[in-house]
């Protein structure tokens, strides 16, 4: 009888996915109410890494839209510069998204270890990450949040945008207002509250470009409000040594993506011709972009591959201290007409997604905001690999500013080296190293 109770439970690989189609690795990053792990699937042997929201967690800090949005805009992507999603479900306890799993740490990690990175290095990241948002504004998506902190690497070195949890839809018909992204790499046209669209992406790659050359920011101040007015206002200076570190071509580069005028932007002609733009100028030419698409191009820096960039305490607070760690779980037969309006809302609008058996398809322009059922007022953590962070705010004008990880978590890049040991460590958000006090809301 024993024996009996004890059996596997048999996977049907043909059915839908869950996480009985997983195993379960290492756990490598911790957030406000969702972790990730890193896991592979049991048919393919495919690594991935899983990140889990807890749906309780989730109605409590406001933040059913957020999740299902974000879900939503991943159904949408699918390109080789992008952290794509490859699954979506979930169980009666939890949401989970199963993404490209990135072996190389994120560029805030490098930043932190090698104070700056050469310009070779940098063309290439954002020739890469050129592509990846050509490819986003095409499909009318904003990221809205691009930062070192979500670019990751892959094994080989190629960059990779991530955390498109305050990414949205945007309409050449209706600029948005709501203040969004992080304040260090937010162009000037969000902080003015006049409206904006996707130019705003093409200045914030402007700032990382020049922070990975020079190790600095191109705006700096003490106070949100000196920080808004050296983005708004400061004549954009490259330090004493700038020729040094950077070609001539390189720094008009930058100088173009941080125009303050939108629309004189590098790669932001109203024609829409972004990478037309990006091709023909001098700082990308040589570069072969069928080759570089294709990833066939070889990285200038390529991480160490035996080095990991996360804490394993995280492994050992679910083994020791989780009173409910994570496990594969059949689903219980239940009425949904019981549930909470957020759980049926959670319950019926995070669908099920698997790479292998479903077209990827767009929900825009229908249902481009989803309508939370609740408002927010608590505030949300976060997580970030070995580095201060760089927190992404973001709120309506008549609403409170607020913090959009809706799951608190950053996707963490993991050497594979380190699936079975660890180096390196994550820690939690100190309330110090936060720019602004934010609270959670559903997104714009």
């Amino acid at each position: 009888m024993g024996a009996l109770c004890c059996r596997p439970t048999v996977i049907d690989f043909e059915g839908d996915v869950n996480l009985f189609h997983f195993i379960l690795l290492r756990c490598v990053g911790k957030g406000a109410f969702g972790k990730v792990r890193v896991v592979q699937h049991k048919q393919t042997r495919d690594l991935y890494a899983l990140k889990y929201i807890n749906k309780a967690k989730c109605v409590k800090m406001k933040a059913v839209a957020n999740i299902i949005q974000e879900r939503r805009l991943l159904e949408e992507i699918d390109h080789p510069f992008v952290v794509n999603m490859r699954y979506a479900f979930q169980d009666d306890e939890n949401c989970f998204f199963v993404l490209d799993l990135m072996l190389g740490g994120d560029l805030r990690f490098h930043l932190e270890r090698l104070g700056s990175l050469s310009e070779e290095t940098v063309r290439f990241y954002v020739a890469e990450l050129a592509s990846a948002l050509s490819f986003l504004h095409e499909k009318r998506i904003m990221h809205r949040d691009i930062k070192p902190d979500n670019i990751l690497l892959d094994e080989r070195g190629h960059a990779h945008l991530t955390d498109f949890n305050i990414a949205v839809h945007f309409s050449e018909r209706r600029m948005l207002t709501g203040v969004a992204g992080s304040m260090a790499y937010m162009a000037p046209e969000i902080l003015t509250k006049r409206g904006y669209t996707y130019p705003i992406d093409w200045w914030s790659l402007g700032v990382c470009a020049y922070e990975l050359i020079f190790g600095r920011r191109p705006f700096r101040g003490r106070t949100n409000t000196a920080l808004t007015q050296s983005i708004s206002k400061d004549t954009l200076r490259f330090p004493e040594n700038a020729e040094s570190k950077c070609s001539k071509d390189g720094m008009r580069a930058i100088k173009g993506f941080l125009d303050r005028d939108p629309w004189k932007r590098l790669a932001c002609s109203p024609k829409g011709e972004s990478m037309e733009e990006i091709q023909q100028h001098p700082w990308f030419a040589g570069i072969d972009w069928e080759t570089l698409t294709r990833k066939e191009l070889t990285s200038p820096f390529v991480p160490d591959s035996k080095k990991a960039n996360f804490d394993a305490s995280h492994e050992l607070e679910e083994l020791l201290l989780e009173d409910n760690p994570l496990k594969a779980k059949q689903r219980k037969d239940r009425d949904i007409s019981t549930l909470s309006a957020e759980m049926r809302q959670m319950e019926e609008q995070f669908t099920i997604y698997d790479f292998r058996q479903m077209h990827r398809r767009s929900y825009y322009p229908h249902n481009q905001q989803i309508v939370s059922t609740m408002t927010a007022t608590s505030s949300t953590g976060g997580m970030v690999a070995s580095r201060p962070v760089t927190p992404a705010i973001s709120g309506d004008m008549d609403g409170p500013v607020r913090m959009p990880s809706a799951d608190g978590i950053t996707e963490v890049g993991v050497p594979l080296s380190a699936i079975h040991s660890d180096d390196g460590h994550i820690h939690g958000v100190d309330e110090h190293e936060m720019s602004e006090k934010v609270e959670p809301v559903h997104a714009q």
